[in-house]
């Protein structure tokens, strides 16, 4: 319904007049989003790939740092010791077991307020590195991922630039959809014509075979957000303290084991903890054995902790240990193995056993999507991720290049014309309603940008001229 002329643009005089000023409609409002959502796009893609491969090939916490495979290793307490031996008067808090035989243990060693990573040799109980707690390269992109080093203020600005990213998605879906052209033009690129219309050939046909996976990215992204993600995804993933019978609970939940980045599977972030200092929950030592950190290790074994998983030290009189492997924490390639399994402290009992499947499906969803969204499930998503991400970036470069070929010159910003007396509003506002309530900073920022328009843009002439 609506052809394409020599430079790119919509030929409004061959389209039927409500489908063009529908197409208008989209355009204008593809433009604006654009303009916010391009740089965090941009920075989103880069900062997502460096965290995937680096988290693929040196891991974040030193945990692939190579030893000499010997026979037998040093208990765990003995490397503990050793651990605590290089950061005096801290407190172990934290052992991560090594992923694999020829790979250095970790423990997390706390003092006044500052946690610290001790990189030991398992064979030799020998101290091989030690640096302050997510300080490395992934974590840097990681927090610039986040939140842009700003806290608070920039986790709502991302969230609002993925908000707006469902709206860039449907309405370049809907220019691009085939009408009376067919598929070919839009699943092919032309590359024929040259200048602003391959470019936008380019930019469709990428923007068309990603939109899906893009969509994926831009939700599972938002589950970490504040606003969409902490106010509303929680509540559908919560996994029920009830389930664990008769188990005395804590009055910490166990988001309190999460230190800056979430790192608690979101099925359990707002569950209680079980507390110890009970005969509550399953045998899990042998009668007569000590609860030591030793044993707990054993335990974690015995019941099926294998190769890399994460042992928290109790802290406090009611503090459990507990064991866990989750793909969100790179523990595995596999977030249907997830587990997280709490020890009493005193009797060695097990209070607590969660695994996968004991989720319920809205936290098996996160559980799967996260690792995918992460890259943590091996070589392949890394790969798959790095291609989504180049291509948000040629999108990004590509958006730009139309700009700049299309744009009027001077100082204005030369956004596609706003269609009058444009029909089918009422079936608009439902939308743009439907995208408020679905997507709230996306509302927010969309009754902002009206509010404006009216109170400021269009009493001063010169402003809205340079915007449009």
């Amino acid at each position: 319904m609506v052809s394409i002329d020599s430079s790119g643009a919509p030929a409004q005089a061959t389209a039927p007049a409500g489908t063009s000023k529908l197409y208008l409609a989209a355009w204008r409002w593809h433009f604006y989003a654009g303009l916010y959502v391009i740089p965090f796009f941009a920075m989103l893609a880069i900062t997502g790939m460096a965290m995937a491969w680096i988290a693929y090939i040196d891991g974040r916490d030193g945990e692939r740092i190579a030893v000499q495979q010997q026979a037998v290793a040093q208990s765990v307490s003995v490397q503990a010791d050793a651990a605590l031996a290089a950061i005096p008067g801290g407190t172990l808090r934290q052992y991560v077991a090594p992923r694999a035989a020829d790979l250095a243990a970790i423990f997390r060693v706390d003092l006044d307020g500052k946690a610290t990573m001790v990189a030991v040799d398992p064979y030799t109980a020998t101290v091989l590195a030690e640096y302050p707690r997510r300080s490395g390269w992934y974590d840097f992109f990681d927090n610039v991922h986040s939140d842009l080093l700003l806290g608070v203020t920039g986790d709502r600005m991302i969230e609002i630039a993925a908000s707006l990213g469902m709206v860039l998605i449907a309405t370049g879906l809907y220019m691009w959809w085939p009408r009376n052209a067919g598929w070919r033009g839009t699943l092919v690129p032309s590359l024929g014509r040259g200048g602003r219309a391959m470019w936008r050939s380019l930019h469709g046909v990428v923007g068309f075979w990603i939109s899906l996976f893009l969509v994926f990215f831009l939700v599972s992204g938002l589950s970490w957000a504040g606003v969409w993600g902490g106010m509303m995804v929680q509540a559908w993933s919560q996994f029920p303290a009830e389930k664990w019978d008769n188990v005395p609970l804590s009055d910490e939940t166990h988001a309190s084991m999460n230190h800056g980045p979430k790192e608690v599977p979101w099925a359990l972030e707002q569950t209680p903890m079980p507390a110890s200092g009970s005969q509550a929950g399953e045998a899990g030592l042998a009668a007569g054995s000590e609860v030591t950190i030793d044993n707990m290790d054993r335990l974690a074994r015995a019941i099926g902790f294998d190769g890399r998983y994460q042992m928290n030290v109790p802290t406090g009189e009611t503090g459990v240990y507990t064991f866990s492997r989750d793909s969100m924490s790179t523990d595995s390639t596999d977030p249907m193995s997830d587990r997280t399994v709490h020890v009493d402290r005193y009797t060695g009992n097990i209070l607590a056993d969660v695994r996968y499947e004991d989720y319920s499906w809205a936290g098996k969803a996160m559980a799967v999507g996260i690792a995918l969204h992460m890259g943590t499930m091996g070589l392949w998503s890394v790969l798959a991720n790095t291609a989504v991400c180049l291509s948000v970036l040629f999108l990004c470069a590509s958006s730009v290049v139309m700009w700049w070929k299309r744009r009027a010159g001077g100082l204005r910003l030369s956004a596609p014309p706003l269609p009058r007396d444009m029909p089918l509003w009422q079936g608009a506002t439902f939308v743009a309603l439907a995208v408020s309530m679905a997507f709230p900073m996306a509302g927010l920022t969309l009754l902002v940008v009206m509010v404006v328009d009216m109170l400021v843009l269009s009493r001063i002439p010169a402003l809205k001229r340079a915007l449009s």
